[in-house]
């Protein structure tokens, strides 16, 4: 029993040890400086945003390029669009509602309601106040969808229903037994947020939850919707053409993807985050803990085809709003933001909380963003190939 013992307690040391004895030293910021202008002359970005984390502190913020076609500097308290960042933002506030015994991660969804699913929506005074549950009516998998299935994109859905052929909701598997990227897996656990039953808390606004974290972390330029008004330091943004684009203005809260954000205001949610600030240990381990494994080869397409056994990457899981793997420096997880003239990512280690947060308003600097990442953490393992497909490493 002390031999059995004895080696559990080496392991242990060894796995704490391991990820400190890999870990390398964050470059100057003049290195990460002359990195980013090489990557921005690559690839020809106009803009990109970086900041990291070491130690669960800010440490780090920078901003190159411009933020629209006249040239104004790209500067550090820009607003830019947060694109599917926002996800990670949800899952952290969906953890706070865990611990405040007001949702449970794996108790299915229709207990958290007063009504079945399909009986609610669309209005037909406010057409998108409900999704098209009722599309839901002849499946009764919809009986089995929890919370966690929604946060590790298990659900079954496609990533919207306005993208299926007939315009309808579907559910393509049995939920939980699979991932398969879904922001309409979100908007559902929003939706049992702010319609669930207010006997037990429910029934709550999404924007004033977020706000109240986001006034917290003194992230005064952040919103899950636009604020309308004039505000002159907005990112526009620029497409794979190199040509200019609006700003992605969300007029309502959709988990999915509408946050408004800034480098700054970014890195103190990603610091918080990496430290477990706001949650209790329990829910900040369950943000990170590999729920589901990951099975395709790529992120995309939908509902790709799953690899043979030997050919799956073992240590690939969904978390919980973030992706986790296991690399030479131990335990990390990531999410990325993206859109026609969007790429933002995050990427953190758990040894020594580090992280790197980049946010960019041209997609055509994604090509650069695992040689930036790679210069200030290192090696990380983290699985590019299977994240950007075969945007990996393009030029």
């Amino acid at each position: 029993m002390l031999r059995g013992t004895f080696a559990l307690l080496c392991a242990s040391f060894l796995f704490w040890v391991a990820p400190t004895l890999s870990a390398q030293t964050i470059p100057g910021n003049a290195a990460i400086d002359a990195e980013v202008g090489r990557i921005m002359k690559r690839t020809e970005a106009k803009g990109i945003a970086v900041a990291v984390i070491d130690h669960g502190t800010v440490g780090y913020v920078q901003s190159y390029g411009v933020r629209n076609a006249k040239g104004d500097p790209l500067a550090t308290d820009t607003v830019m669009y947060g694109a599917s960042l926002t996800k990670t933002v949800f899952a952290y506030t969906v953890m706070q509602l865990v611990d405040q015994g007001k949702i449970s991660l794996d108790t299915p969804i229709k207990d958290d309601l007063d009504n079945p699913l399909p009986s609610y929506g669309p209005d037909p005074v406010f057409p998108d106040k409900y999704g098209p549950y009722k599309d839901l009516a002849s499946d009764p998998r919809w009986e089995k969808i929890t919370p966690r299935m929604c946060l590790t994109h298990s659900t079954g859905f496609s990533n919207f229903w306005f993208i299926e052929p007939d315009g309808k909701l579907h559910i393509h598997f049995d939920p939980g037994t699979r991932f398969s990227y879904s922001g309409e897996g979100m908007i559902l656990l929003q939706f049992a947020v702010e319609h669930g039953r207010k006997a037990q808390g429910l029934g709550l606004d999404l924007g004033d939850l977020t706000k109240a974290n986001f006034d917290r972390l003194g992230m005064t330029r952040t919103s899950l919707t636009w604020r309308e008004g004039e505000d002159p330091n907005v990112a526009n943004g620029w497409n794979d053409q190199g040509e200019p684009q609006p700003h992605s203005k969300r007029s309502k809260p959709r988990v999915a993807g509408s946050m408004n954000t800034t480098i700054s205001d970014m890195a103190k949610f990603t610091a918080a985050l990496v430290r477990g600030d706001g949650l209790s240990p329990a829910s900040r381990a369950e943000i990170t803990k590999p729920s589901l494994h990951i099975t395709t080869a790529n992120q995309f397409p939908l509902f790709g085809a799953e690899l043979p056994v030997a050919k799956q990457r073992k240590d690939l899981y969904a978390g919980l709003g973030v992706i986790v793997f296991d690399g030479s420096q131990g335990r990390g997880f990531f999410k990325g933001g993206h859109d026609g003239q969007t790429a933002n990512t995050m990427v953190c280690l758990e040894a020594k909380q580090r992280c790197v947060l980049i946010l960019s308003n041209d997609v055509r600097s994604e090509a650069g963003f695992a040689e930036i990442v790679n210069l200030i953490l290192g090696d990380t393992g983290l699985p590019y190939d299977w994240e950007y497909g075969d945007r990996a490493g393009r030029s």
